[in-house]
Protein backbone atom coordinates (compact mmCIF):
# COMPACT_ATOMS: atom_id res chain seq x y z
CA UNK A 1 0.00 0.00 0.00
CA UNK A 2 1.01 3.62 -0.53
CA UNK A 3 2.57 5.10 2.59
CA UNK A 4 5.69 5.60 4.62
CA UNK A 5 6.88 2.08 3.80
CA UNK A 6 6.49 2.41 0.03
CA UNK A 7 9.47 0.99 -1.80
CA UNK A 8 10.35 -0.07 -5.32
CA UNK A 9 9.34 1.69 -8.51
CA UNK A 10 6.34 3.92 -9.21
CA UNK A 11 6.45 4.64 -12.96
CA UNK A 12 5.16 8.04 -13.98
CA UNK A 13 2.37 7.52 -16.49
CA UNK A 14 2.52 9.37 -19.76
CA UNK A 15 -1.04 10.00 -20.90
CA UNK A 16 -1.54 7.95 -24.09
CA UNK A 17 -3.26 9.83 -26.90
CA UNK A 18 -4.51 8.74 -30.29
CA UNK A 19 -3.17 10.52 -33.35
CA UNK A 20 -6.35 12.58 -33.22
CA UNK A 21 -5.72 13.75 -29.64
CA UNK A 22 -8.22 11.63 -27.67
CA UNK A 23 -7.12 9.65 -24.61
CA UNK A 24 -6.19 6.15 -25.76
CA UNK A 25 -7.65 3.87 -23.10
CA UNK A 26 -6.54 0.66 -24.85
CA UNK A 27 -2.92 1.80 -24.63
CA UNK A 28 -3.58 2.87 -21.04
CA UNK A 29 -4.71 -0.65 -20.16
CA UNK A 30 -1.71 -2.17 -21.90
CA UNK A 31 0.69 0.18 -20.09
CA UNK A 32 -0.76 -0.48 -16.63
CA UNK A 33 -0.81 -4.26 -17.20
CA UNK A 34 2.81 -4.12 -18.32
CA UNK A 35 3.92 -2.29 -15.19
CA UNK A 36 2.38 -4.98 -13.05
CA UNK A 37 4.13 -7.68 -15.07
CA UNK A 38 7.60 -6.15 -14.76
CA UNK A 39 7.43 -5.71 -10.98
CA UNK A 40 6.39 -2.10 -10.43
CA UNK A 41 5.11 -1.56 -6.90
CA UNK A 42 2.82 1.38 -7.71
CA UNK A 43 2.26 4.08 -10.30
CA UNK A 44 1.82 7.83 -10.51
CA UNK A 45 -0.62 9.56 -12.84
CA UNK A 46 -1.24 13.20 -13.75
CA UNK A 47 2.39 14.07 -13.13
CA UNK A 48 4.36 16.79 -14.90
CA UNK A 49 5.37 14.38 -17.67
CA UNK A 50 1.78 13.13 -17.92
CA UNK A 51 0.61 16.30 -19.70
CA UNK A 52 -1.91 16.82 -16.90
CA UNK A 53 -2.53 20.52 -17.71
CA UNK A 54 -3.68 19.47 -21.19
CA UNK A 55 -6.58 17.42 -19.78
CA UNK A 56 -9.88 18.88 -18.68
CA UNK A 57 -11.32 17.80 -15.33
CA UNK A 58 -13.58 15.12 -16.80
CA UNK A 59 -10.70 13.64 -18.78
CA UNK A 60 -8.41 13.70 -15.75
CA UNK A 61 -10.92 11.80 -13.64
CA UNK A 62 -11.66 9.32 -16.43
CA UNK A 63 -7.96 8.59 -16.90
CA UNK A 64 -7.36 8.22 -13.16
CA UNK A 65 -10.37 5.93 -12.79
CA UNK A 66 -9.20 3.74 -15.68
CA UNK A 67 -5.70 3.41 -14.22
CA UNK A 68 -7.01 2.58 -10.74
CA UNK A 69 -9.44 -0.01 -12.03
CA UNK A 70 -6.77 -1.63 -14.18
CA UNK A 71 -4.02 -1.47 -11.54
CA UNK A 72 -5.72 -3.87 -9.16
CA UNK A 73 -3.45 -4.31 -6.16
CA UNK A 74 -0.97 -1.60 -7.17
CA UNK A 75 -1.45 1.72 -5.36
CA UNK A 76 -2.00 4.74 -7.58
CA UNK A 77 -0.64 8.14 -6.60
CA UNK A 78 -2.28 11.11 -8.32
CA UNK A 79 -0.81 14.54 -8.95
CA UNK A 80 -3.30 17.18 -7.80
CA UNK A 81 -1.21 20.35 -8.01
CA UNK A 82 -3.31 23.32 -9.08
CA UNK A 83 -3.09 27.12 -9.09
CA UNK A 84 -5.76 27.35 -6.40
CA UNK A 85 -6.75 25.27 -3.40
CA UNK A 86 -10.37 24.88 -4.48
CA UNK A 87 -9.34 23.02 -7.63
CA UNK A 88 -6.79 21.00 -5.67
CA UNK A 89 -9.35 19.98 -3.09
CA UNK A 90 -11.91 19.02 -5.71
CA UNK A 91 -9.50 16.81 -7.62
CA UNK A 92 -7.96 15.29 -4.47
CA UNK A 93 -11.30 14.31 -2.95
CA UNK A 94 -12.56 12.98 -6.28
CA UNK A 95 -9.57 10.73 -6.98
CA UNK A 96 -9.56 9.40 -3.41
CA UNK A 97 -13.23 8.53 -3.81
CA UNK A 98 -12.25 6.54 -6.91
CA UNK A 99 -9.66 4.54 -4.97
CA UNK A 100 -6.39 6.43 -5.27
CA UNK A 101 -3.76 5.62 -2.66
CA UNK A 102 -2.75 9.24 -2.12
CA UNK A 103 -1.93 12.50 -3.86
CA UNK A 104 1.19 14.41 -4.85
CA UNK A 105 1.49 18.15 -4.32
CA UNK A 106 4.08 20.38 -5.99
CA UNK A 107 4.80 23.90 -4.76
CA UNK A 108 3.86 26.81 -7.07
CA UNK A 109 6.84 28.62 -8.64
CA UNK A 110 5.99 31.84 -6.80
CA UNK A 111 7.27 30.54 -3.46
CA UNK A 112 10.67 31.85 -2.47
CA UNK A 113 11.25 31.80 1.29
CA UNK A 114 11.36 28.81 3.61
CA UNK A 115 8.36 30.08 5.58
CA UNK A 116 6.34 30.55 2.38
CA UNK A 117 6.98 26.95 1.37
CA UNK A 118 6.11 25.52 4.78
CA UNK A 119 2.97 27.66 4.99
CA UNK A 120 1.86 26.60 1.52
CA UNK A 121 1.93 22.91 2.42
CA UNK A 122 0.06 23.56 5.66
CA UNK A 123 -2.63 25.38 3.72
CA UNK A 124 -2.75 22.64 1.07
CA UNK A 125 -3.31 20.00 3.74
CA UNK A 126 -6.01 22.15 5.33
CA UNK A 127 -7.68 22.42 1.91
CA UNK A 128 -7.67 18.76 0.86
CA UNK A 129 -8.10 17.32 4.35
CA UNK A 130 -5.60 15.78 6.73
CA UNK A 131 -7.07 12.33 6.08
CA UNK A 132 -5.49 12.19 2.60
CA UNK A 133 -1.90 10.89 2.52
CA UNK A 134 0.29 13.09 0.39
CA UNK A 135 3.69 13.18 -1.25
CA UNK A 136 5.89 16.29 -1.46
CA UNK A 137 7.15 16.90 -4.99
CA UNK A 138 10.59 18.48 -4.77
CA UNK A 139 11.56 19.41 -8.34
CA UNK A 140 13.48 22.71 -8.30
CA UNK A 141 14.82 22.40 -11.85
CA UNK A 142 11.32 22.74 -13.28
CA UNK A 143 9.37 24.39 -10.46
CA UNK A 144 12.15 26.82 -9.41
CA UNK A 145 11.31 26.28 -5.73
CA UNK A 146 14.31 25.27 -3.62
CA UNK A 147 13.52 23.16 -0.55
CA UNK A 148 16.38 22.64 1.84
CA UNK A 149 16.49 19.49 3.97
CA UNK A 150 15.37 21.61 6.96
CA UNK A 151 12.32 22.85 5.05
CA UNK A 152 11.36 19.32 4.11
CA UNK A 153 11.88 18.31 7.73
CA UNK A 154 9.47 21.05 8.84
CA UNK A 155 6.81 20.06 6.31
CA UNK A 156 6.94 16.41 7.32
CA UNK A 157 6.94 17.21 11.03
CA UNK A 158 4.06 19.69 10.80
CA UNK A 159 1.87 17.45 8.63
CA UNK A 160 1.33 13.84 9.79
CA UNK A 161 -0.43 13.06 6.50
CA UNK A 162 2.84 13.55 4.63
CA UNK A 163 4.10 10.04 3.96
CA UNK A 164 6.44 10.40 1.00
CA UNK A 165 8.97 12.67 -0.68
CA UNK A 166 9.45 12.64 -4.42
CA UNK A 167 13.06 13.74 -4.47
CA UNK A 168 14.01 15.33 -7.77
CA UNK A 169 16.69 17.81 -6.86
CA UNK A 170 19.80 17.88 -9.02
CA UNK A 171 22.33 17.41 -7.59
CA UNK A 172 20.54 15.87 -4.67
CA UNK A 173 22.56 13.04 -3.17
CA UNK A 174 23.56 15.06 -0.14
CA UNK A 175 19.93 16.02 0.49
CA UNK A 176 18.96 12.34 0.74
CA UNK A 177 21.82 11.74 3.15
CA UNK A 178 20.81 14.73 5.27
CA UNK A 179 17.19 13.58 5.54
CA UNK A 180 18.19 10.05 6.52
CA UNK A 181 20.63 11.50 9.04
CA UNK A 182 17.78 13.49 10.62
CA UNK A 183 15.89 10.22 11.01
CA UNK A 184 18.87 8.50 12.62
CA UNK A 185 19.25 11.41 15.04
CA UNK A 186 15.55 11.22 15.93
CA UNK A 187 14.62 14.68 14.64
CA UNK A 188 12.54 13.40 11.72
CA UNK A 189 10.07 10.55 11.42
CA UNK A 190 10.68 8.20 8.55
CA UNK A 191 8.97 8.78 5.23
CA UNK A 192 9.44 7.00 1.95
CA UNK A 193 11.83 8.69 -0.49
CA UNK A 194 11.36 7.90 -4.17
CA UNK A 195 13.50 9.68 -6.73
CA UNK A 196 12.94 11.14 -10.19
CA UNK A 197 14.98 12.76 -12.96
CA UNK A 198 14.34 9.84 -15.27
CA UNK A 199 16.45 7.60 -13.06
CA UNK A 200 19.60 9.51 -14.01
CA UNK A 201 21.11 9.19 -10.52
CA UNK A 202 19.26 6.12 -9.25
CA UNK A 203 22.40 4.01 -8.93
CA UNK A 204 23.75 6.17 -6.11
CA UNK A 205 20.43 7.50 -4.80
CA UNK A 206 19.55 4.01 -3.59
CA UNK A 207 22.89 3.82 -1.83
CA UNK A 208 22.22 7.13 -0.08
CA UNK A 209 18.92 5.92 1.34
CA UNK A 210 16.26 6.30 -1.34
CA UNK A 211 13.59 3.60 -1.23
CA UNK A 212 13.18 3.47 -4.99
CA UNK A 213 12.18 5.52 -8.00
CA UNK A 214 9.14 7.49 -9.08
CA UNK A 215 9.93 8.52 -12.58
CA UNK A 216 9.44 7.83 -16.23
CA UNK A 217 11.86 5.93 -18.41
CA UNK A 218 11.02 3.88 -21.48
CA UNK A 219 12.64 0.79 -19.89
CA UNK A 220 11.25 0.83 -16.35
CA UNK A 221 12.45 -2.77 -15.99
CA UNK A 222 15.92 -1.31 -15.52
CA UNK A 223 14.71 0.84 -12.63
CA UNK A 224 13.10 -2.23 -11.04
CA UNK A 225 16.33 -4.19 -11.49
CA UNK A 226 18.54 -1.51 -9.94
CA UNK A 227 16.33 -1.07 -6.87
CA UNK A 228 16.07 -4.83 -6.37
CA UNK A 229 19.78 -5.53 -6.85
CA UNK A 230 20.80 -2.73 -4.50
CA UNK A 231 18.39 -4.02 -1.85
CA UNK A 232 19.97 -7.46 -2.22
CA UNK A 233 23.45 -5.98 -1.73
CA UNK A 234 24.53 -6.76 -5.31
CA UNK A 235 26.09 -3.38 -5.92
CA UNK A 236 28.25 -4.13 -8.95
CA UNK A 237 25.40 -5.88 -10.74
CA UNK A 238 23.11 -2.95 -10.08
CA UNK A 239 25.64 -0.54 -11.55
CA UNK A 240 26.24 -2.80 -14.54
CA UNK A 241 22.54 -2.82 -15.43
CA UNK A 242 22.33 0.93 -14.87
CA UNK A 243 25.43 1.68 -16.93
CA UNK A 244 24.05 -0.19 -19.94
CA UNK A 245 21.00 2.10 -20.03
CA UNK A 246 22.70 5.37 -19.09
CA UNK A 247 23.14 6.73 -22.65
CA UNK A 248 19.43 6.35 -23.37
CA UNK A 249 18.46 7.67 -19.92
CA UNK A 250 20.59 10.73 -20.58
CA UNK A 251 19.12 11.27 -24.03
CA UNK A 252 15.60 11.00 -22.66
CA UNK A 253 16.36 13.68 -20.06
CA UNK A 254 16.74 16.45 -22.63
CA UNK A 255 14.61 19.46 -21.81
CA UNK A 256 11.83 20.01 -24.30
CA UNK A 257 11.97 16.69 -26.14
CA UNK A 258 12.26 14.19 -23.29
CA UNK A 259 8.61 13.18 -23.38
CA UNK A 260 8.72 12.82 -27.15
CA UNK A 261 11.66 10.43 -26.82
CA UNK A 262 9.91 8.40 -24.14
CA UNK A 263 6.67 8.11 -26.07
CA UNK A 264 8.53 7.21 -29.25
CA UNK A 265 10.35 4.33 -27.54
CA UNK A 266 7.17 3.17 -25.79
CA UNK A 267 5.50 3.06 -29.19
CA UNK A 268 8.47 1.11 -30.59
CA UNK A 269 8.08 -1.32 -27.70
CA UNK A 270 4.42 -1.89 -28.52
CA UNK A 271 3.07 -0.30 -25.35
CA UNK A 272 1.61 2.83 -26.91
CA UNK A 273 -0.24 2.80 -30.20
CA UNK A 274 0.82 6.39 -30.90
CA UNK A 275 3.56 8.69 -29.66
CA UNK A 276 1.27 11.72 -30.05
CA UNK A 277 1.29 14.59 -27.59
CA UNK A 278 -1.35 17.23 -27.22
CA UNK A 279 -0.39 20.71 -28.26
CA UNK A 280 1.67 22.47 -27.24
CA UNK A 281 4.17 19.66 -27.55
CA UNK A 282 7.41 18.76 -29.25
CA UNK A 283 8.08 16.16 -31.91
CA UNK A 284 11.23 14.28 -32.82
CA UNK A 285 13.01 15.19 -36.01
CA UNK A 286 14.25 12.50 -38.36
CA UNK A 287 17.75 13.06 -37.01
CA UNK A 288 16.60 12.59 -33.41
CA UNK A 289 14.74 9.38 -34.28
CA UNK A 290 17.87 8.05 -35.94
CA UNK A 291 19.87 8.82 -32.80
CA UNK A 292 17.33 7.02 -30.61
CA UNK A 293 17.43 4.01 -32.92
CA UNK A 294 21.21 3.97 -32.67
CA UNK A 295 21.01 4.04 -28.87
CA UNK A 296 18.49 1.19 -28.90
CA UNK A 297 20.77 -0.89 -31.13
CA UNK A 298 23.67 -0.36 -28.76
CA UNK A 299 21.54 -1.09 -25.70
CA UNK A 300 20.34 -4.36 -27.25
CA UNK A 301 23.91 -5.66 -27.18
CA UNK A 302 23.83 -5.57 -23.38
CA UNK A 303 20.11 -5.87 -22.60
CA UNK A 304 18.00 -8.20 -24.80
CA UNK A 305 14.85 -6.32 -23.78
CA UNK A 306 15.89 -3.61 -26.24
CA UNK A 307 16.15 -6.07 -29.12
CA UNK A 308 13.45 -7.06 -31.59
CA UNK A 309 11.16 -4.17 -30.78
CA UNK A 310 7.82 -4.59 -32.54
CA UNK A 311 7.17 -0.96 -33.46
Amino acid sequence: MFGIDSTGVYPIAPTPFTDGGAIDFDSTDRMVDWWGEIGATGMTVLGIMGEAPKLDQAESLAFVERCIRRAGRLPVLVGVSAPGFAAMRGLARAVMDKGAGGVMIAPPPSLRTDDQIVTYYAQAVEAIGSDIPFCIQDYPLTLSVVMTPRVIQRIITDNPSCVMLKHEDWPGLEKISALRRFETEGSLRRVSILTGNGGLFLDFETERGADGAMTGYAFPEMLVDVVRLQAEGRRDEAHDVFDAHLPLVRYEQQQGVGLAVRKYVLKRRGILASDAQRKPGSALTAAAKAEVEYLLERLARRDPRAARLPG
